[in-house]
């Protein structure tokens, strides 16, 4: 697909609706466009071009934001999770500072990974050996770490994960759209590049209509 480096999509695109408009309803481009093959079934087949193209960038720019919504939702839940997590780590190692079997069990030895499948694998491991064991959640909830706490924790990650597939499957309706998008503009562009050499042509002797084109044209 061509380089916009001055013009933004949604620029192009509207310039592109303008000329196509203009080419019809104005009478004396649309005659002389007729004149060099471009008559009203040919603009017809350029505004039908337009409207797919119109379609794939709407479509692409929903699927953006609901992929940025999506996003959103499973950072948040994940940031809800990381600081809840936290505190009751430090809480552990409190508690079980002498006791490093049961640290083990809570994967709270070592250091905190920072990818996030293994983050999360760590924190998962935590709740579910505290939520398997009654003997560990009785000294736990010295410093508040209650069962109710841990179940509601436990839910948390299942909303985490949840909300990252959710975003996971839209990031992929997103690429997709924007691959029909990028397509439909590069089929337009071309259309469109032809277009307006003939509409040169044509306005040859008038050039400023052009300008009804869409086209900037020096007086």
């Amino acid at each position: 697909m061509p380089t916009r480096p001055r013009f933004s999509e949604s620029e192009i695109i509207e310039q592109y609706r303008v000329s196509l408009d203009n080419a019809e309803k104005q009478t004396e481009i649309a005659s002389a466009l007729a004149e060099l093959g471009y008559d009203a079934e040919t603009i017809a087949q350029g505004k039908a071009l337009f409207n797919k193209t119109r379609a794939a960038y709407d479509a692409n720019k929903i699927e953006d934001d609901e992929t940025a919504e999506s996003y959103q939702k499973w950072a948040n839940l994940r940031a809800n999770l990381a600081d809840r997590y936290a505190l009751d780590r430090k809480k552990a190692k409190v508690i079980f500072r002498n006791d490093e079997v049961t640290k083990e069990k809570l994967a709270v030895l070592g250091t905190l990974p920072k990818a996030y499948v293994r983050w999360l694998e760590t924190v998962k491991k935590f709740y579910s050996a505290a939520l398997n064991d009654d003997e560990i959640q009785s000294k736990l909830a010295r410093l508040k770490i209650t069962p109710e706490h841990l179940t509601e924790t436990n839910q948390l990650i299942a909303d985490v994960e949840n909300a990252r597939a959710d975003y996971l499957r839209e990031l992929g309706e997103s690429q997709d759209a924007t691959k029909a998008k990028d397509a439909a503009l590069a089929e337009m562009d071309d259309w469109m590049r032809d277009f307006y050499a003939v509409a040169k042509i044509a306005l040859d002797d008038r050039p400023q209509l052009m300008e009804a084109l869409g086209k900037f044209v020096r007086s």
